[in-house]
């Protein structure tokens, strides 16, 4: 059917913090799963609690894409993963790579902090589970967390 799906299917193959030891392995997949509903209950939230107007539903979308360039290198140029969608699909996949449209600029705010939010989420079960090699990461976390003031 095409690359770019072959390429998706692959987020399940792919490990997270690969560079520390992990008591318990995280794929892209279910951190993007987790990046998702994180994601949508920050546009909840925001939308009840602070009197915002976004789309949750589309949050958890640009959350599930987030990280896909990882798949093949950690940093993907993103004409290199447009190009191999089928040309029929091609917008339909547009703002979801390329996020040119406003409300999606402020939608990636909390993508951005689902995306810190899981990364503390990991830490903290990490350092549950005995592993002081996620303690400092945690504190940094923390501390980026604190810093986008959202």
């Amino acid at each position: 059917m095409s690359h770019f799906y072959a390429m998706l299917s692959r987020m399940k193959y792919i490990n997270r913090w690969g560079l520390m030891r992990n008591t318990q392995k995280e794929s892209i997949c279910e951190h993007s799963l987790e990046v998702a509903i994180l994601a949508h209950a920050l546009a909840v939230i925001h939308n009840r609690r602070f009197h915002g107007n976004v789309s949750p539903e589309r949050a958890a979308t640009l959350a599930i894409f987030h990280d896909a360039p990882e798949i093949i290198t950690g940093d993907l140029p993103t004409p290199v993963k447009y190009s191999m969608l089928p040309q029929d699909l091609k917008q339909d996949y547009t703002s979801l790579l390329f996020q040119e449209q406003e409300e999606d600029k402020r939608l990636l705010t909390f993508v951005k902090a689902a995306d810190k939010l899981s990364a503390l989420i990991k830490c903290v079960e990490e350092r549950k589970m005995g592993n002081a090699e996620f303690v400092k990461a945690e504190q940094t976390i923390r501390e980026s967390i604190g810093a986008m003031k959202i």
